[in-house]
């Protein structure tokens, strides 16, 4: 590696170097170590062809200086010939071991990533729904990708790097002290001259990048938030393009004028450094050349000594570096683990069981809840604030018992924000409780697998969710395996099967981001339609038809009661319409039930249910109560 070369990758990694010092820790180094454990057999030899390129590195400057003494001395032509014929092979075979250690190379840092990124999404799967309310996604991707290759450099570069250059200089500073004790103290006299400006150079090109990285990160985010669907439609309403066009260029031009700077300051440091490698190698020949015509040294010593300075100056340079690469590869690790040692406050146990198949009834006994804690849940990197808030979330249920017979419904209503969405979310575990008992055929939800609740239990949420992908993926997500028949018959019941046959690529139309190409209650139908294919024992329906139009609601109740018939329901609605059908009608207040009995029942006891009924059929207007 030239000099130059050497001092822009010292550069290039304190441009790109983290702020962040984070001091060796054994702890850390023990797990890098568990990771690396699986490759070790990729990595010796990594390591050991790592050194043996190191050495041939050398070889050829010797080599060239026997070429010049054979020449100067009159030797035979065939002893050049076979001085050149080893310069060569040498250089085939350094040429092979480089693309083996690159492929070594890739081959490590490749698995790394693999190990880490799925480690970590395995694990972020894991956590509770409240991690993922609280978290930045931005952030969080971060981790998964940024990180996750800071983490892989120490292994595919930082690591044999190090190796290489302490092996290639200590190699180099013997022999050229071999050679001539007294020309390799003089060329390292000029050494602070080529490394300390790398330093300097790179701390000051890091501070311009990081500027730049900040209003890159500004315009990323202003992209990525104006050019969604919901926010390129809050922009047409409210916004004005022609300032966010505004904003946008004014980012735009600084990272211009960054880059610009950036140019020249690179520009001027390498002009700087090769005056100071051609005065290195003017000293070497001038001393080297006046003492060979001296007598006091061969003219190939000469050569030899030109050819390793840059065997001495390129390591020192790069190692000059290393602790920067090293640190920012611990600090990579470091913010990994931080994610992997954040413990999901829902986990399945270790001896979870399954539920046989049949009907399925749902209980609540004595169940109380309160949100956990931001410091519980969540990371302060990852909301990027200073520090979590210890503090417990209030209390949204109290002592709510009640119980869902096998085939049976039981609707909740009451106030927006009086726990009943809460209530829904305790039933599939996205949340534990904090006292009390939520059971599933009798059996405490916290001693089942997560694939067993799921197989049991099926849910429609309010906002009717659609991954960015075809309608069959989305409708299949449950269940894979669903026949083609099946899917049709779904999308039949959901009232949606004419739409989706009327368009071109049928089941395989993407339904774009977050379903946004479908409308409100088409959306909410396909979640339906999912539900439907999946055919749980027990549903739970959260403001499943709060979407629809009334005669599109109409067409999914028909379905649903269809779809619901021998399975045990959970039924969540505003419409207090849609639940008087309902076994029995529990009324949910400030994370109380205040009332349950039936429809004809509740009316008569002229309570918070009839309050509720008759606000709501009192006007023709939208009622807010759910």
């Amino acid at each position: 590696m030239s000099m130059e070369m050497a001092a822009w990758n010292s550069i290039y990694h304190a441009m790109h170097a983290r702020e962040e010092q984070s001091p060796f820790s054994l702890p850390v180094l023990r797990r890098i170590a568990a990771f690396a454990r699986p490759h070790a057999r990729t990595l010796t030899w990594f390591l050991a062809l790592s050194v043996v390129v190191a050495v041939l590195a050398l070889a050829a400057p010797l080599l060239a200086g026997r070429v010049v003494n054979t020449i100067v001395t009159g030797g035979a032509p065939e002893t050049v010939l076979l001085l050149a014929g080893a310069i060569a092979v040498v250089a085939l075979v350094e040429a092979v071991l480089n693309l083996i250690v690159r492929r070594l190379s890739a081959g490590l840092g490749e698995s790394l990533i693999l190990d880490l990124r799925t480690t970590v999404y395995d694990h972020v799967q894991r956590m509770p729904v409240a991690f993922f309310t609280r978290t930045r996604t931005g952030a969080l991707i971060s981790r998964l990708n940024n990180d996750v290759i800071g983490a892989q450099r120490a292994f595919s570069s930082v690591l044999s790097g190090v190796v290489s250059n302490l092996v290639t200089l200590v190699l180099a500073l013997v022999v050229m002290l071999t050679l001539s004790w007294w020309i390799t103290l003089a060329a390292l006299v000029l050494l602070p001259v080529f490394v300390y400006p790398a330093r300097l150079m790179g701390s000051r090109l890091a501070r311009i990048e990081r500027e730049r990285t900040q209003h890159n990160s500004a315009m990323s985010t202003q992209m990525t938030e104006r050019f969604s669907a919901p926010g390129a439609t809050l922009v047409k309403l409210f916004g004005s393009p022609e300032r966010e066009s505004a904003e946008f260029a004014r980012r735009a031009d600084r990272v211009r004028d960054i880059g610009v700077r950036t140019a020249m300051v690179q520009e001027v440091f390498f002009t700087a450094l090769t005056l100071v490698s051609a005065l290195a190698l003017a000293l070497v020949y001038g001393l080297g050349g006046f003492h060979a015509l001296a007598g006091n040294l061969d003219a190939g010593t000469v050569v030899a000594m030109g050819m390793l300075l840059t065997r001495l100056y390129a390591p020192l340079t790069e190692l000059a570096g290393a602790r920067v690469e090293v640190m920012s590869a611990l600090v990579a690790f470091s913010r990994v683990f931080e994610i992997l040692d954040l413990r999901p406050l829902v986990r399945e146990a270790p001896d979870a069981d399954t539920l046989p198949e049949g009907p399925v009834s749902l209980e609540f006994d004595r169940v109380s809840f309160s949100y956990p804690s931001a410091d519980k849940v969540s990371l302060a990197s990852l909301e990027e604030v200073a520090t979590l808030d210890p503090a417990e979330g209030r209390r949204v249920l109290h002592d709510i018992s009640f119980t869902v017979e096998p085939g049976s419904t039981v609707a909740l209503v009451g106030s927006s924000g009086a726990g009943k969405s809460t209530i829904a979310q305790l039933a599939p575990r996205l949340y534990d409780t904090d006292s009390g008992t939520v059971r599933l055929g009798g059996r405490d939800v916290r001693e089942l697998s997560f694939a067993s609740i799921r197989a049991t239990l099926g849910m429609v949420t309010q906002d009717g969710h659609l991954f960015h992908e075809s309608i069959r993926a989305n409708l299949t997500l449950g269940r894979t395996d669903a026949t083609e028949e099946e899917i049709w018959d779904a999308l039949r019941r959901a009232r949606l099967a004419d739409l989706v046959a009327s368009l071109p690529d049928g089941l395989d139309t993407v339904v774009g981001e977050r379903g946004y190409r479908f409308s409100g209650g088409e959306r909410q139908r396909l979640t339906i339609a999912r539900l439907l294919i999946t055919g749980p024992e027990v549903v739970i329906l959260d403001e499943a038809t709060s979407a629809l139009d009334s005669t599109s609601e109409v067409a999914v109740q028909a379905a649903l009661a269809e779809a619901l018939e021998g399975r045990t329901a959970l039924v969540i609605a505003h419409r207090l319409a849609t639940v008087r059908a309902a076994d029995t009608i529990l009324v949910v207040e400030e994370g109380h039930i205040v009332e349950r009995g039936r429809h004809t029942e509740l009316l008569a006891r002229g309570g918070r249910y009839a309050e509720l009924y008759r606000t709501q059929f009192a006007t023709d207007e939208p009622s807010t109560v759910r």
